[in-house]
């Protein structure tokens, strides 16, 4: 594998797709094909496993088994992709989000704080919307908006401001460009923390990565079986609120909604009581694991 990161919580997300050897499965986010890897083990001779990746670098891990199929596809076209691979219905689908540690590690790709590169972002190198793009044409509500929503960043209005006032004597292109245009901004102790929230802000709105996960979300639903299980692991608190509430209520917001005789209407039931953390002694071992939720849910 090029330097993939170890997968988070192995153990946990394949006990909780809980593998019929005979079984169809899918993999959403391959990666370096760690998960995948582990869910082939577990599958017999008519077992199938399909796997998602939009991006192009995760065609280097592929695995060289019959009963492997690759779809170099954005896992929010999860149902049709399965419809054309005759995969329908799937026994679990398995979603590690966010971005790699061998993504992050990429200078050019520009996901890092520590690298200087272009402003890109993009997890399918064939996207059209970049990072420079987002911070030198986006209006300063439509930049407020983002670092509010998907940065979670306290000043986002005047950082907003503050982008939109720099790029006015010269484009904002390379990560040390954005560094030095908010530089004033960033709380003195908290530079990585601040940086890392303005990153994750342009990821996400480069990546439409929030959209993708509420069109995957409510496909998954379409295409397990019943019984079949929902197993996502989630990085940051926007993408588990989502997960949480479309598991809890079949919706990403306000109440359940029930039937005439006052059953909930909804597609999922919880396994696990709450979101499954990382032991300390796998945080200890892969810092990624601290940031880790992850969620089990069964196909009624």
């Amino acid at each position: 594998m090029n330097s993939y990161h170890n997968p988070v919580m192995l153990n946990e997300c394949i006990e909780g797709l809980n593998i019929r050897p005979d079984g169809t499965y899918v993999d959403v986010t391959f990666g370096g094909g760690g998960h995948s890897r582990a869910i082939i083990k577990k599958l017999g001779k008519n077992g199938r496993l399909l796997a998602f990746d939009q991006d192009a670098d995760a065609q280097k891990n592929l695995i060289d088994d019959d009963r492997f199929e690759f779809i170099d596809q954005n896992f929010r076209y999860l149902k049709n992709f399965a419809r054309l691979h005759n995969a329908l219905p799937v026994n679990g689908i398995l979603a590690d989000l966010g971005v790699s540690s061998y993504q992050f590690d990429q200078a050019e790709r520009g996901f890092s704080i520590r690298f200087d590169a272009d402003l890109d972002m993009r997890m399918n190198q064939n996207g059209s919307l970049t990072a420079k793009e987002v911070v030198n044409t986006y209006s300063e509500a439509d930049l407020h908006r983002i670092f509010g929503i998907y940065g979670e960043i306290q000043n986002a209005k005047s950082l907003a401001r503050t982008i939109v006032t720099a790029r006015l004597n010269a484009p904002i292109n390379t990560v040390a460009d954005l560094k030095n245009a908010i530089s004033g901004l960033i709380p003195r102790g908290k530079e990585n923390k601040y940086l890392a929230q303005v990153f994750q802000a342009l990821r996400i709105e480069v990546n439409q990565e929030l959209e993708a996960l509420k069109d995957f979300l409510i496909q998954s639903a379409e295409v397990l079986i019943s019984g079949g299980r929902l197993v996502v692991m989630s990085y940051h608190s926007l993408e588990d609120r989502l997960v949480k509430n479309f598991i809890a209520k079949g919706k990403f917001s306000g109440e359940v909604e029930k039937d005439f005789y006052g059953n909930d209407q909804k597609p999922f039931d919880a396994v696990s009581r709450g979101a499954i953390t990382a032991s300390d002694e796998e945080i200890k071992n892969n810092n990624r694991a601290r940031s880790a939720k992850l969620r089990i849910a069964v196909k009624k």
